[in-house]
Parts: C-alpha cells; sequence; structure tokens
C-alpha cells in the first residue's frame, strides 16, 4: 500500500525504449539505470550485520531471480482481501506509475533483508510514514460495511503472508536450495513481519500455509470487480519490447505458481504451455541481461568485511 512519487510511464516508451535492456531492468527494480541509487549503496554502511545472516535463508531466496515472479504473484494474492485491496485502491498511485510502486517495494525488501539494522528499522519507518493517512471503508467478505487503516492487525498480517508465501513458492520452483529449508525463510522473514507490527508473523512453513488458510476459512477472502481491475492490470505488461514479452511469460508463471483454490478465485486459469520450463529459460535470460555488476548483497558484504575487520 505504499504511494510513490510521479516517475515516467514506463508504457509510454520514449526515453526508455533508448536505453538497453539491462538498463531498462535496473530502472524497473531499483529505479537507477545503473542499479546503485543512494539507497542500495548505504548498504555498505552502517554499524552492525543488520538483521539477517550473510548467505543465509532470506539472502538466497530475496537474491534469487525467482523474485521477479513472486512480485507478480504476491500482489494477485494480497488482491483477495478487501480491506488491503481498498488501501491500494484508494491510495495507491499503481495504475499511473506501477514501476514507481514496484521500485518503492524492492527498496524496502533489499534495505531490510541486506541492511544494517539502522538503515532497515530507518526505511521502514519511511513506508510507515507512507502509511500514516491510509484509511477508508471496505466491505468485507461477510458483506458488512467496515474501516480499516494501514496498520489494522489483519491488514498487515495479510501482507506479510502473502509475500512470504509468494517469495517462498517462487524460489522453490525457479531457485537455489534454501539454507535451512523453507522453515528457515520463514522463520528468518518474521522478523521483518515484527517490524511492520505483524503481531504473531508465522515462523514454519506449515504455520504459514495455516494462516493464509485461515483467512480463506473465515470468508475473510473475496472476488469483486476491484480484484478484477487489478488481475486486468497486472495482465498487462507495464514494457514493451522484450522486456514486455518477458513479463508476460512472468505473469503466467505467477498464476502456475498459485494454488487451484486461489486461481479459481482470482478467476485465473493456467496457461496450456510449459510454463516452469519457460520461465525458467527466461530468469536465465534475465540474469545474463543484468550481468556481473555490483548488486545489493555486494555493497552489504562491503559493510560485512569492514565490520570484521574492525575486530
Amino acid at each position: 500500500m505504499v504511494s510513490s512519487p510521479p516517475r515516467p510511464d514506463a508504457r509510454a516508451g520514449g526515453g526508455a525504449a533508448r536505453q538497453t535492456l539491462r538498463e531498462r531492468m535496473l530502472t524497473a527494480l531499483a529505479g537507477d539505470p545503473n542499479g546503485t541509487p543512494d539507497w542500495v549503496r548505504a548498504l555498505a554502511d552502517g554499524d552492525d550485520t543488520g538483521y539477517f545472516a550473510e548467505d543465509g535463508a532470506a539472502w538466497v531466496v530475496h537474491g534469487g531471480m525467482g523474485t521477479l515472479v513472486a512480485g507478480i504473484r504476491a500482489l494477485l494474492v494480497q488482491a483477495l482481501h478487501p480491506g488491503a485491496l481498498a488501501g491500494v485502491h484508494d491510495w495507491s498511485r499503481y495504475r499511473e506509475d506501477p514501476i514507481g510502486r514496484l521500485t518503492g517495494t524492492v527498496r524496502w525488501i533489499l534495505c531490510v533483508t541486506y541492511g544494517s539494522t539502522e538503515q532497515a528499522q530507518r526505511e521502514t519507518a519511511r513506508v510507515g510514514r507512507l502509511h500514516t493517512r491510509v484509511k477508508g471503508e471496505y466491505t468485507a467478505g461477510d458483506g458488512e460495511a467496515r474501516g480499516y487503516t494501514a496498520d489494522a492487525s489483519d491488514l498487515v498480517t495479510w501482507v506479510h503472508l502473502a509475500f512470504a508465501d509468494a517469495f517462498l513458492r517462487s524460489h522453490q520452483l525457479w531457485g537455489a536450495p534454501i539454507p535451512g529449508g523453507a522453515d528457515a525463510y520463514v522463520a528468518e522473514w518474521a522478523t521483518a513481519g515484527k517490524l511492520m507490527r505483524v503481531p504473531a508473523p508465522p515462523t514454519s512453513e506449515a504455520e504459514l500455509q495455516a494462516q493464509l488458510d485461515g483467512f480463506l476459512d473465515r470468508g475473510e477472502l473475496r472476488r469483486d470487480e476491484r480484484v478484477d481491475e487489478v488481475v486486468r492490470f497486472l495482465r498487462t505488461p507495464p514494457f514493451t519490447g522484450a522486456m514486455g514479452i518477458a513479463y508476460r511469460v512472468l505473469f503466467a508463471a505467477a498464476v502456475a505458481s498459485l494454488p487451484r483454490r486461489w486461481r479459481a478465485m482470482l478467476g485465473l486459469r493456467r496457461a496450456p504451455w510449459p510454463v516452469v520450463t519457460t520461465t525458467r529459460l527466461v530468469l536465465a535470460i534475465s540474469q545474463r541481461a543484468l550481468g556481473a555488476g555490483p548488486r545489493a548483497q555486494d555493497f552489504a558484504r562491503q559493510r560485512l568485511s569492514r565490520l570484521a575487520q574492525a575486530h
């Protein structure tokens, strides 16, 4: 539910069309054609190792190419909670500035995962300030009108669950083995949930699934015209050219990765072609296009190396 400042519309082409594929991808992900805006370089700063261990579960999952699928999947699932969707519908600029919203989310993920505790807390506070004005009313799954705020416990819980599930499942399909397995990732990312004031974030894969199922079993989720609007928007590539083609594959991958009942609620069907294999190819091409330039992890390792040398 993060709002973002205006940014050139990627759908319009223009200057973006003259950028290389790598520059276009990095602009979409980091808001910078070199992939190293100030907040990425700041990962090298700080006086502690941060919340997550180097090359641990969170580092590996969030550094994998499966995150390109996970972001789409998370938005699809989050849309099923009418309260979370109301916040996005009423306050987010996702229609006018889809890339800005994407880079805002990526920034929070990378700062919390790879930054010092001070940077992670500062970034979380920045997101919190954006959320202070987010409030309104929505029609709940039982048909009753309810008020919402961005920090309501059920809404922050749902957003956390959808995020953790999307990144975990996408990595399981298209990523390397997770150190410590799925339970380690869920337990580690519970720390981020606590930063966002999730009252009881899950700490195991089974608990994650149980909490997700609970929202559905209690009738808190629903599909309506707003959900259909989000699905139509996400189905349409926010890019042109090769990135547009790749996005269509990533969207199909996000749909294919969903359990059947989630797909049914969203009104989506799995594509009739080998999605998993095709996605693996697209992710490999994307990784090659990004090249071997410095990544968030590299700046974080500079901080860890400096701290190790100081001791």
